[in-house]
């Protein structure tokens, strides 16, 4: 019975993907319909939309207090984030929303390629700390009680000084001290 509905269920799946076409995908590099948000009609209407929104909730609250000034800040804030986008120069879609563009243009860098590069610096710089501290916590007493309960001012002092990773990293490696020696690795047997 098993083998009988795997059959039917195999030659429903065989037919129904015959008959049933799928559009291909388009990855062209084409950006005709993305314009500068400074001049998209919908980049404004998603901002006043916005303020528009904040605007209302504030007509129910007293000039002065406490929550009309949020919201006020809110629209202000608004503002300032929509102005960023079109100072900016991003390239915004029929939608309203701005796009990011990642496929080489060396106009289009500050897109992506700042924002990637920023990160890995940030990520290396946290891989850095961590390293720098467990390496540290093995030479003491107690390193497992150390992993689970942080010694805050060791911490404190491996993260202060972890902004120049990148040139601490390119000296242990000169050193040799960053990669274990070839007897340390362990190859599995064939």
């Amino acid at each position: 019975m098993k083998r009988l509905f795997g059959i039917v269920f195999a030659i429903c799946l065989w037919f129904g993907a015959s008959f049933i076409s799928t559009p291909a995908a388009n990855a062209d590099l084409n950006f005709d319909t993305l314009a500068p948000c400074s001049s998209s009609a919908a980049f404004q209407e998603r901002l006043q939309t916005e303020i528009d929104g904040y605007t209302a909730r504030l007509e129910n609250f007293a000039p002065g207090s406490a929550p009309a000034q949020y919201l006020q800040s809110k629209i202000e804030a608004t503002k300032t984030r929509f102005g960023n986008y079109a100072a900016q120069g991003l390239l915004c879609g029929e939608e309203g929303l701005p796009h990011l563009i990642s496929d080489g243009r060396l106009d289009r860098a500050g897109d992506f390629v700042i924002p990637g590069l920023l990160f890995l610096y940030i990520a290396g710089w946290i891989g850095w700390v961590g390293r720098g501290y467990l390496g540290a916590i093995k030479k003491g007493e107690n390193p497992a009680d150390k992993e689970i309960i942080i010694d805050v001012p060791l911490a404190v002092q491996f993260s202060l000084t972890g902004f120049i990773w990148p040139l601490a990293a390119l000296k242990e490696l000169q050193s040799g001290e960053l990669v274990a020696p070839e007897k340390e690795i362990t190859v599995s047997p064939r």
